[in-house]
């Protein structure tokens, strides 16, 4: 299944895991994902929620927007929550698939900050 709009789409993770994934070439996934089976991406219009879900209260988090078309047939469109088709990676992240990545910043409320210019996109 594939998503018909997306041409990117977005991975956060914590500045030390990007790090050790820049090292290696590749991005494993975090602990919750290696026990999933699979890297856990966001469109755009996923990705507020996915931080204020998930992330909230994290620190040092960078956001990587990730070309899907250097992910293959390894990406998959799966249903999640609210029967939205979420980006699914079944395999490791390589960082050349990587357009951007950029430090986000969090609001007083401790959830990370969606970059204006990716909101308007």
């Amino acid at each position: 299944m594939s998503h018909p709009k997306a041409q990117s789409v977005f991975k956060v993770a914590t500045r030390t895991a990007w790090d050790d994934a820049c090292r290696a070439g590749l991005f494993k996934g975090s602990a919750d994902e290696v026990r999933d089976g699979f890297i856990h991406l966001s469109t755009r219009h996923q990705l507020s929620a996915t931080l204020a879900k998930h992330f909230k209260g994290q620190t040092d988090l960078l956001l990587v927007t990730i070309d899907i078309g250097a992910l293959g047939d390894a990406l998959r469109w799966e249903r999640a929550r609210d029967g939205d088709l979420f980006p699914h990676l079944y395999a490791g992240l390589p960082i050349t698939a990587a357009r951007e990545v950029r430090a986000l910043e969090i609001d007083s409320s401790g959830v990370p900050i969606v970059p204006e210019d990716v909101r308007q996109c």
